[in-house]
């Protein structure tokens, strides 16, 4: 089966599990064919664990969940070494792996733990590979960590560092479904529960992501293209150049991580649509979601009621496509 083919039986398989959240769905599938992590933000109950069991379902993956608490340790994700002791009476330290050696690792509720677990993370999600006692351990080859968080409950969270979420690739909300894909969702959970839903086809193979990413590799990003993603991440930084009413709303610009994550997911996005080419269209869909967790806003913008999206909105309607 073609690549593309078997990406888009990824996502249709997901879909179909996971109703009415079809623009979710495909950051996801996006996110994975760009290397990247995610995280994923939304009221309890829209099926953010569920979009990422689904996906790991799909996939030919080995899963693995780490529920976020209070008392969370680093090595209860990372893993760590343990003593065997041997019939001889001599023993060993020996390395035991941690949840974060899955392909596809679900991180839920990431903010209920503090940062020294958290942290756990931050050299996995960027440079993949987990260090332990001066020991290096490298991840598989495919690795994608999705992290899901309530954006309203607050008692007991502890927020992401700016440092970790610069490292997710895309910062991915997720809405109430509408009434109609409400009404689907109530038949096939009764489905589920008689036991009638269809039996599950066979996985799709890891081969396919890594053909798929090696197309997406060759897709075509024109020199103007190029030239609009880096204007887009440079207002962030010099919002003055583009009236007053960006520079109070912005405290802190992107990093280069969102100018490189912008173009990589472009690429797939476009690789996605049947495209051996990139534009700025392009780039305009992934943009919120690429920038919203790197774009800090000022006190002033909060006291408007404006939001991230609010702001790159406002970008995207001043900063000109490049010719």
């Amino acid at each position: 089966m073609p690549a593309r083919d078997a990406i888009l039986d990824i996502q249709s398989r997901v879909n179909a599990s996971v109703i009415g959240q079809e623009r979710v769905v495909e950051r996801l599938v996006v996110a994975l064919l760009a290397n990247g992590n995610v995280l994923i933000e939304g009221l309890p109950g829209l099926a953010k664990t569920r979009a990422v069991k689904s996906l790991s379902q799909a996939l030919e993956s080995d899963f693995s969940r780490i529920q976020f608490t209070p008392d969370l340790l680093p090595s209860d994700i990372t893993g760590g070494e343990i003593y065997r002791a041997e019939s001889a009476g001599a023993g060993a330290f020996e390395f035991r792996k941690g949840p974060i050696f899955g392909n596809l690792v679900l991180a839920d509720e990431i903010n209920r733990a503090p940062a020294k677990a958290q942290s756990a993370l931050l050299e996995a999600m960027e440079e993949r590979q987990v260090t332990v006692s001066g020991a290096r351990y490298p991840l598989p080859e495919l690795f994608m960590v999705l992290a899901t968080q309530n954006p309203i409950e607050q008692e007991g969270t502890y927020p992401l560092p700016e440092a970790q979420m610069d490292r997710f690739l895309m910062h991915v909300r997720i809405d109430y479904p509408s009434d109609a894909d409400e009404a689907k969702i109530l038949r096939l959970a009764r489905a589920e529960a008689a036991g009638t839903a269809e039996a599950a086809p066979p996985k799709v193979p890891q081969s396919a992501v890594f053909a798929a990413r090696e197309e997406i590799d060759a897709v075509t990003m024109v020199e103007a293209v190029e030239r609009y993603i880096v204007a887009l991440v440079a207002a962030t930084r010099r919002p003055a150049e583009f009236g007053d009413q960006l520079k109070t709303w912005i405290g802190v610009g992107a990093s280069p991580r969102g100018t490189l994550a912008l173009d990589r997911a472009s690429r797939a996005h476009a690789w996605l649509q049947g495209r051996t080419y990139a534009t700025p269209e392009d780039v305009q869909n992934v943009a919120h979601d690429c920038l919203r967790h790197r774009v800090s806003l000022t006190y002033e913008a909060s006291a408007d009621g404006k939001r991230a999206d609010d702001v790159i909105d406002e970008l995207l309607r001043q900063v000109a496509v490049a010719v």
